[in-house]
């Protein structure tokens, strides 16, 4: 399905015979999305896809533009032109719930070391902050306390008429580049990931005493031994962290102790440094953790070419994927119905099924990745209840149920509306709207009906 349009798809057909990469056949009955939209404007690699309302979104890239689209019909609305290097971070800002205001701002970095802010609604230029000493890449909001975070080679607290709140000083040196991703979690605070360090600060509120905003550095964490790839809420009481050695963490939000911990790609020697080891790994890569989604059951981790869903109860991996793409996937999401979609840099976007299966309990539970027997690195004698209750326990499969083929180069991420499809953005600097379309047709017939009867036309038909 769908394997014609835009250079054919996928690299050469080689790959796949050689790898061991589940495929599907041409007649794919359970993949909804048969139509497609191909969106052109950018000129660049398109990196980010941000959802706006219920109908439009914004992407942005390499070329420096931001466009608005309608997912719906997939019209171009707007394009922004503004920052003269490549968009390194875009985010939206809400309206409070108390405002009368409903006007939601859209906020944009740049390579060229500026932020822009836009009024979502007539996507105006409402300012351009230029005052950055490096690179801003990541932009997070604070909605509850009606601030945003930028960060770079510091973390600055801005409000929403865009006044400098507080910073912190100089973070890093250039080897880790600065802040590369920034989650809030309890007690006005949030956490920063540098390197391979997370650095946990306070916002301090204006009080009685004291009529301006403070951040203050708390903790520092330092168990990763690479650099942090991935960093995402699992909820309100925990956060989990990826590296480009494999190394997955889970934290505790509230008192930020390490919760579970796992480094099972590879089996390091304890008489080896950590830098050896590294350099030991042939392809760390093929290991790196380059993107979380989770649910209030599980997190499902993008390892190197492969899927893996981690059950936050269990504490342990009930299905994976290991070769779930030819190439590095880059950014995982879920749909409803226990369904998950990858892509990929070999320009394939997968939709992935998670199905219950029923483990035998004479069967050995296989030490694969994420094999976590407890929390932290724990010992023999407490790994064995939950060992007995593995062997017990109902294990799943990521069956393919659907291969959407139409970018040609790498696809950076997607977005998904329920009512819209899924829209895909790529280094082929083309955007694609997937539909649904049985859907599709039936809104297509629909139509025509209303279009009949109002032209009178029905009833003569009848």
């Amino acid at each position: 399905m769908l394997r014609w349009l835009i250079g054919g798809g996928r690299e050469p057909q080689g790959l796949a015979e050689k790898s061991p990469l589940q495929t599907i056949g041409e007649e794919q009955t359970q993949n909804p999305y048969t139509e497609l939209l191909v969106l052109k404007a950018h000129h660049d690699i398109v990196r980010f896809l941000v959802q706006l309302d219920d109908y439009r979104f914004a992407s942005a890239g390499d070329d420096g533009i931001v466009v608005v689209w309608n997912a719906q019909t997939g019209e171009k609305l707007l394009e922004l032109n503004g920052h003269t290097q490549k968009i390194t971070a875009i985010i939206t800002f809400p309206s409070l719930e108390s405002c009368e205001e409903k006007n939601q701002l859209i906020l944009t970095a740049s390579a060229d070391r500026t932020v822009i802010v836009w009024d979502g609604d007539t996507t105006r230029q409402v300012q351009r902050i230029s005052c950055f000493q490096s690179t801003v890449k990541c932009l997070t909001v604070l909605q509850r306390l009606d601030v945003w975070l930028s960060g770079g080679n510091d973390l600055c607290v801005w409000n929403r008429k865009l006044d400098l709140l507080c910073k912190t000083s100089h973070l890093s040196d250039t080897v880790f580049g600065g802040i590369s991703a920034l989650v809030e979690i309890p007690k006005n605070c949030v956490v920063a990931a540098v390197g391979k360090e997370l650095i946990i600060f306070r916002l301090v509120a204006p009080t009685e005493g004291s009529l301006e905003w403070d951040i203050l550095e708390v903790k520092r964490l330092l168990d990763h031994q690479d650099n942090i790839l991935s960093l995402i809420n699992v909820n309100d009481l925990s956060f989990v962290t990826g590296s480009h050695i494999g190394e997955l963490i889970i934290w505790d939000a509230l008192d930020w102790t390490m919760q579970a911990y796992e480094r099972n790609f590879w089996d390091p020697s304890p008489q080896l440094d950590t830098q050896q080891e590294i350099k030991l790994c042939q392809k760390s890569n093929d290991i790196s953790i380059h993107h979380f989604t989770c649910d209030e059951e599980n997190v499902f981790a993008a390892v190197g070419r492969g899927l893996y869903v981690y059950s936050l109860q269990m504490k342990r991996v009930i299905a994976c994927q290991k070769t779930a793409h030819d190439s590095n996937v880059l950014h995982i999401a879920r749909l409803p119905n226990r369904q998950l979609i990858s892509c990929s840099e070999d320009g394939s976007v997968r939709i992935w099924e998670l199905r219950e299966k029923q483990q035998l309990a004479a069967e050995p539970v296989p030490t694969g990745f994420f094999n976590m027997w407890g929390f932290g690195r724990v010992n023999k004698q407490a790994s064995q209840p939950v060992k007995k209750q593995q062997e017990n326990a109902t294990s799943c499969s990521l069956e393919l149920i659907g291969d959407l083929i139409g970018h040609s180069s790498s696809v950076e991420m997607f977005l998904y509306f329920e009512d819209h499809g899924l829209v895909t953005c790529s280094a082929d600097h083309l955007i694609i709207l997937w539909k649904n379309g049985e859907r599709e047709s039936g809104l297509r017939s629909l139509r025509l009906f209303q279009k009949l009867e109002e032209n009178g036309d029905l009833y003569l038909a009848v």
